[in-house]
């Protein structure tokens, strides 16, 4: 790449890898808002290095060696969005292992943003934006890795690098790149939620998510905690990042949909559906007593097993709705 590029020129190569190199820090981090400061600190670097761009690899290529340089750096220094402490509720269990709660920076990502990566299913970018390498057990179980075993595991098991371009990619040796790849796949295995991706053969999983999601749907809207009970495994756990608290059993989370579906004393509720990290998921306004506008007041997000019921629950803030192209209100 010629010096006298000029910076026009320039972000318009770059603009084309925007999206998935979101994703990429995003998968790095567990933040969605980190992940943006992160593109653009990427874009930076490249613009600011752009004479150390020989052409030997691919643009794509040498944008994600920066970009992956960049969440380093901010991983090693400490620098992600602070977050205030909460204390665990009554009825949660604190540190619950493997769970959301244990990644309060955890934030979701819309999946229609994710479908701006995946235009060409056959084409490179198809692995970036899996499900199974997007969804939030993933992207949880990926925090509790070192940074460059984080690192190499994306490079080989998401983008499809070889072991020579993940050395390249961490300035190391190839065998320093597969002991790391190594160490974190045992660790990723020992973390991820067994059959999490599992549904019988034959079974139309997107109509089966859907019509589930509407059960959740109408359940909650009608205040009707028999009909979601109805929905969910036994075992449910429920998070709520940045918040510490883990309800495991939907024994211990009853309490929770009794206060929450009276009508006369919390209020009622509105729900749209939407998606997040290819997973289906419900943003939630409530419209308080004796009030006419309902308020973005969450988001959850479901992981559906293969019995067709809800496994687990992660609940988020409201503050990612407009990235979901979501009202404030309705």
């Amino acid at each position: 790449m010629s010096t006298d590029l000029d910076q026009p020129a320039f972000s318009t190569m770059a603009e084309r890898h925007r999206r998935e190199l979101h994703v990429h820090c995003y998968r790095m981090m567990g933040n969605f808002e980190d992940a943006e400061d992160l593109v653009q600190e990427t874009f930076l670097r490249a613009w600011r290095r752009r004479e150390t761009y020989a052409g030997r690899a691919s643009f794509r290529a040498w944008l994600y060696k920066i970009a992956t340089n960049a969440c380093l750096d901010a991983l090693e220094s400490g620098k992600r969005r602070r977050l205030q402490a909460h204390e665990p509720q009554a009825g949660s269990i604190p540190g619950a292992a493997a769970s959301m709660a244990e990644v309060p920076w955890l934030q979701p990502y819309p999946d229609h943003l994710l479908d701006e990566v995946a235009d060409n299913a056959a084409g490179p970018d198809a692995a970036v934006v899996a499900k199974e390498t997007i969804e939030l057990a993933f992207l949880a179980a990926i925090q509790h890795l070192p940074a460059r075993q984080r690192a190499a595991l994306l490079a080989r098991d998401v983008l499809g690098w070889s072991a020579k371009e993940t050395a390249e990619l961490l300035e190391g040796s190839v065998a320093s790149a597969n002991s790391a790849l190594q160490r974190a796949r045992e660790t990723m295995e020992q973390t991820l939620p067994r059959r999490r991706t599992e549904w019988p053969s034959g079974t139309d999983v997107g109509a089966a998510e859907r019509r589930l999601l509407q059960r959740l749907i109408d359940a909650h809207q009608t205040n009707d905690v028999e009909g979601f009970a109805a929905v969910v495994r036994e075992d449910i756990r429920v998070t709520m990042p940045p918040h510490p608290m883990v309800y495991e059993g939907w024994a211990s989370m009853a309490p929770l949909f009794a206060d929450a579906f009276d009508a006369d004393g919390f209020g009622s509720w509105l729900l749209l559906p939407t998606r997040a990290n290819r997973m289906p998921a419900a943003a939630s306004y409530l419209r308080r007593p004796g009030e006419d506008v309902a308020i973005a007041f969450k988001l959850d997000v479901f992981r559906i097993e293969g019995d067709g019921r809800v496994a687990e629950i992660t609940t988020f803030n409201h503050e990612l709705f407009g990235a979901f192209g979501l009202p404030p209100t309705l």
